[in-house]
């Protein structure tokens, strides 16, 4: 199978563009990665900007909002969340919300699900912030309600933190099964084991090709534990661009991308180490290695345009340089692999040329 692009729009912030055209700078983003070939637009949950990626003060849209719109704005590109926290909403709102993306986008969503860390957007809206086991308790049952609601006709659940009772979810998916899903993390002893649970993919951050297939082994153990063929999960991860769209941007785009990585259940001192760790070895274990297809069939890239330059002027979608490497990783598995694990990778292909 040969590996496929995805692209991350993990921040809203467009020097000199106004609040009401935002979401037009989204849909630039989205139809220049829809039209380079690229098979998944993905977005934050967040309800405050992230540190390491900006200011809390800086724009966050809604996803799941976002997303509707941008299902009206392309036509083929899968379209989810990178992921819900699963503290933000009742799992039965969650999957209506997610079966209406799928409705609307004429059976693209992906239904992406996490345990959530952020706490101070808890404490600023009011939510409940549990210890961390009794988020993997609530994502383990919001699984539960999720696949069943995208499912069946009535399904009625009751567990210590979430019931429903002959929920009704109609029209259902348009998706065969629902909508496919997602759980970010990769936690051994819980994340995991949900994921072998009910994941239809994973999402993992690049923690170096070791830590990559000590994660692949130890969930094909909880696979084995429950009798589910492992080979029934797709599992995907993160790439950080090793250039971007400009030469004098890369640095920044380099620093900005790897800051992003941090993962759902990270701390941010984990945040620092991830954002320190060599971006080429994550690279070469995307797919130069025997990694390629056991543990890859998503790359994820965070949006090479976004990258600031110190006056805080973005690149523009025009600029396809990192679009085009990326559509020859995916159209050409072996020839993807050379690109990838090369030093030169982006840099390879010319800075300007006629868009496709």
């Amino acid at each position: 199978m040969r590996p496929w692009f995805g692209l991350h729009v993990p921040l809203y912030t467009f020097p000199d563009t106004p609040p009401e055209r935002i979401f037009d700078r989204v849909v630039e983003q989205a139809q220049a990665a829809e039209s380079a070939g690229f098979n998944l637009v993905t977005v934050m949950d967040h309800l405050y900007q992230i540190a390491g990626v900006g200011a809390d003060t800086e724009p966050m849209l809604e996803g799941w909002s976002t997303l509707n719109a941008l299902a009206r704005e392309t036509s083929r590109v899968r379209l989810g969340r990178l992921v819900t926290g699963v503290t933000y909403r009742h799992p039965a709102l969650l999957a209506k919300m997610a079966t209406t993306l799928d409705v609307i986008s004429g059976g693209r969503a992906i239904f992406g699900l996490g345990a959530a860390w952020n706490e101070a957007e808890h404490i600023g809206y009011g939510y409940d912030f549990p210890s961390v086991g009794e988020r993997m308790d609530r994502l383990d049952e919001a699984l539960s309600i999720a696949r069943a609601m995208f499912t069946e006709d009535r399904p009625t659940f009751a567990g210590r933190h979430y019931r429903i009772d002959r929920a009704l979810n109609v029209p259902k998916p348009i998706q065969p099964g629902g909508l496919p899903i997602l759980i970010g993390g990769g936690g051994e002893q819980r994340t995991l084991r949900i994921a072998a649970k009910h994941a239809d993919m994973t999402h993992w951050f690049p923690l170096g090709f070791d830590a990559l297939r000590h994660r692949t082994e130890v969930l094909e153990g909880w696979c084995e534990s429950i009798g589910r063929d492992p080979a029934t999960i797709e599992r995907t991860r993160r790439l950080r661009p090793s250039a971007s769209c400009s030469e004098s941007s890369g640095a920044e785009a380099r620093r900005r991308a790897s800051a992003s990585d941090a993962p759902e259940s990270a701390s941010p001192g984990r945040a620092r180490q991830l954002a320190a760790s060599d971006a080429s070895n994550c690279a070469q274990c995307s797919v130069a290695r025997p990694i390629r297809v056991e543990i890859l069939r998503l790359v994820q890239v965070t949006a090479p345009w976004q990258a600031r330059t110190q006056a805080r002027e973005p690149c523009r979608p025009g600029n396809r340089r990192f679009l085009r490497f990326a559509k020859a990783v995916w159209a050409d598995g072996a020839r993807g692999a050379e690109l990838l694990a090369s030093d030169a990778g982006p840099r390879s292909f010319p800075a300007s040329r006629a868009r496709n």
